[in-house]
């Protein structure tokens, strides 16, 4: 059995200018609400999974199923959308206490630390997110036990605690998915 992992393609979004931490909640749902950029061209290995799975599931945020719907060249396959593979949230903070304007990068760094070490205003923990991909990878294991090859076009963070999941149960493949905007990790689960 296979499982695929696939991060979605870059946003539409801008995210070079720097903003106030005030902002970002404003600039993140901007994030979710834009699609995705076009590319010239996408990684073979990863048209190659998406070609040879026999059902693909996104998140069901834009950005995963407008990029799920680019690399599926069979309008009959069909695609499954779930929140339950949604990114891990950040933190809501819309203090105006700090008056640093930091890129939207920066900021999503500092809060998804914070987060890891326990602030999760107005978002589920990092407890909770756990405890999501655990659920997700069960989902994920049980359609690979129908369907054979199954691939997940989400998002990195989420991608990363499935991949952990999945690992501790015994799938075969890499410790860290790849991150990159299109890239894809593959894991193996073989009976024994």
């Amino acid at each position: 059995m296979e499982i695929s992992l696939i991060r979605h393609g870059r946003s539409k979004h801008k995210t070079g200018k720097a903003i106030l931490l005030s902002e970002l909640v404003n600039w993140n749902e901007n994030y979710d609400e834009s699609g995705i950029l076009m590319e010239d061209s996408y990684p073979k290995k990863t048209l190659e999974t998406v070609k040879h799975s026999r059902l693909v599931l996104t998140s069901d945020l834009k950005r995963a199923k407008e990029s799920a719907r680019i690399l599926i060249h069979n309008p009959e396959k069909s695609i499954i959308s779930l929140s339950l593979f949604r990114e891990a949230e950040l933190p809501k903070i819309t203090t105006k206490l700090f008056t640093i304007a930091l890129s939207p990068k920066i900021w999503a760094l500092v809060l998804r630390i914070l987060w890891i070490f326990g602030v999760s205003n107005k978002c589920e923990s990092y407890k909770e997110a756990k405890k999501r991909a655990d659920e997700a990878c069960d989902v994920l294991q049980r359609h690979a036990k129908i369907y054979t090859s199954v691939t997940l076009v989400g998002h990195g963070f989420f991608n990363s605690l499935i991949a952990r999941k999945l690992r501790k149960k015994g799938w075969l493949g890499k410790k860290r998915p790849d991150s990159r905007h299109w890239g894809c990790s593959t894991y193996c689960y073989y009976d024994k």
